[in-house]
């Protein structure tokens, strides 16, 4: 700034005399010198304001006003040039143009070293289990004395960077069957247009998931985690938004999809046991 105790005003009007009052309660403008004819001001002594003939946008200009009304609750304006430039800072609003991201470009994931191995509950208790000879999971309550069925079933959960240009609906993750291949994936039939499903699908190359990008197929296997009140998860098919993970309310039923707002399934869960590995 030439003159950091000057602020330069720039403002559609025509003539460039001072702000014509319009009933609001904003300080009178000293204009009765000379200055005024050259769009020069005092507004109290120390603050000064320039009115330039060059048209700019009515957003500056509101901006502008803005902070004129927040001087006012200042009790003295004998500034320093920091205290000014502070004062500008905190209260005028800001035009949102300033350094522009390209978000026209596609979504990128990138797999991150953090790994927490876990098991997961149903909103109703129940845990997520394999089911034998099919390429889903199940929801049964645990009971003692059942071979089958004898231990909750791990789960490795590993995280995504979130892309920075557009806004997510939570933390990217996969999620993997612990000490195997099986990566849990949102996806539809080849060729139909049936509603998304969940199913355990073996990876042969897991460096293919390391960098995941969007439309490049491998997004069924990433969801969105939210997490509220510090321990209720919700995933979201980040191919398929919208839908979510979810179990039935009877017992022994596979773990599928569901849209938000059904309410016959159970779409939180909890991760319990977590370790870091």
């Amino acid at each position: 700034m030439a003159d950091k105790n000057l602020l330069l005003v720039e403002s559609f009007f025509e003539n460039d005399s001072a702000f014509e009052s319009d009933g609001t309660d904003f300080d009178e403008l000293d204009c009765s010198d000379p200055l005024a004819m050259s769009g020069r001001c005092d507004l109290h002594k120390g603050l000064r304001i320039e009115i330039s003939e060059q048209p700019h946008t009515m957003r500056q200009v509101t901006n502008i006003i803005i902070a004129l009304q927040k001087f006012k609750q200042v009790r003295s304006t004998e500034f320093t040039d920091h205290e000014l430039f502070n004062i500008i800072i905190e209260n005028i609003v800001e035009e949102s143009m300033g350094l522009k991201v390209n978000c026209e470009s596609s979504r990128t994931y990138n797999k991150q070293d953090r790994v927490i191995q876990c098991t997961v509950c149903d909103g109703l208790k129940k845990s997520l289990v394999q089911s034998q000879g099919t390429p889903n999971l199940l929801a049964v309550t645990l009971r003692g004395g059942n071979s089958n069925r004898s231990g909750k079933l791990g789960i490795n959960l590993s995280t995504y960077t979130t892309p920075g240009c557009k806004a997510t609906n939570g933390q990217p993750i996969c999620l993997k069957i612990a000490q195997s291949n099986l990566y849990l994936a949102c996806t539809k039939e080849s060729g139909t247009s049936s509603q998304p499903h969940l199913i355990l699908e073996d990876v042969k190359d897991e460096e293919t998931l390391k960098t995941i990008e969007e439309n490049d197929g491998m997004e069924r296997f990433l969801f969105f985690r939210k997490v509220t009140g510090g321990s209720i998860n919700t995933f979201e098919s980040v191919k398929y938004p919208h839908w979510f993970i979810s179990t039935s309310k009877n017992e022994s039923m596979p773990v599928d999809m569901c849209v938000e707002e059904d309410t016959s399934r159970q779409k939180v869960f909890t991760l319990q046991d977590q370790k870091v590995i």
